[in-house]
């Protein structure tokens, strides 16, 4: 049953609703695991700023740099993980044979598996990320243009895109290998430990197998340094650049066409 894009995106919705609601009722575990999220996620920000305040920067990127980097590829992870936050659990829903009922309804399984559950804990990224970005954009030296400013709401798109691919990508394995966490886990480390940073500082090798193998530069690296003007320290050109976002929804669109193809190889428990 063929359904458009309106149709999806209102039952999308209501289904978010709905999950919302039901884990909200338990309101000690609501609060807990927001703060959780905000603890977790402040976290990476206070140990840059033990870093930098015993030195006056990392690669020559000052704390205000690295702090408005560090924002952007925190509102971005914000904008993908709460539509997608239940990829990470895929495998356990296709071990279980519960993939089965998606299957039968007449809607897009992707968006089932999506709109099933939400975890409370990706309240406190957002509200962490959303925190952090208002300070990041105060004390960062951008010159803003109406340019810049586009650029920035596209960047965080964009970035959430590229980021999303990768775990939908990872999710897709559940159709083959059943276990998937660990990977999960390795993405979630990779983005966190090296997308926070500017990639220069980890050597050519590192940064160009993190641009091209895996989009973590397109995340918030390459977009920080247009919008900081610091394009000289990147290992792409000016002008790539400057297309950032649209790598990052490339992705999403290639990791979404995969993610359909290894789902024929989705077997039910009860076959």
């Amino acid at each position: 049953m063929n359904r458009s894009f309106k149709e999806t995106l209102s039952l999308y919705w209501t289904l978010q609703k709905a999950a919302f609601r039901a884990e909200t009722g338990y309101r000690f575990n609501f609060v807990l695991l927001v703060c959780m999220g905000i603890v977790y996620q402040g976290s990476g920000i206070a140990f840059i700023w033990v870093v930098l305040s015993r030195f006056d920067s990392i690669g020559s990127w000052t704390f205000s740099d690295v702090a408005f980097l560090y924002a952007l590829r925190l509102l971005a992870h914000a904008v993908w993980i709460v539509p997608f936050n239940q990829l990470t659990s895929l495998d356990t829903t296709v071990r279980e044979g519960r993939f089965d009922i998606y299957l039968l309804r007449p809607l897009n399984p992707l968006i089932q598996v999506i709109t099933g559950r939400v975890r409370m804990n990706i309240l406190g990224d957002v509200i962490t990320g959303v925190t952090l970005f208002c300070f990041a954009l105060s004390a960062a030296d951008v010159d803003w243009t109406v340019t810049k400013a586009l650029y920035l709401v596209l960047a965080v798109l964009g970035g959430a895109a590229a980021e999303g691919a990768v775990v939908l990508l990872v999710s897709a394995l559940s159709f083959r290998f059943l276990q998937t966490w660990s990977a999960h886990m390795l993405t979630d480390n990779v983005f966190l430990l090296f997308g926070s940073y500017p990639l220069h500082i980890f050597g050519t090798a590192t940064a160009w197998l993190l641009t091209w193998t895996v989009p973590v530069a397109f995340v918030a690296y390459v977009p920080a340094s247009v919008l900081l003007d610091r394009t000289g320290d990147l290992p792409v050109p000016a002008v790539l650049a400057w297309a950032a976002p649209a790598i990052g929804f490339l992705w999403l669109y290639a990791a979404y066409r995969i993610w359909g193809r290894q789902m024929r190889h989705y077997q039910s428990t009860g076959s």
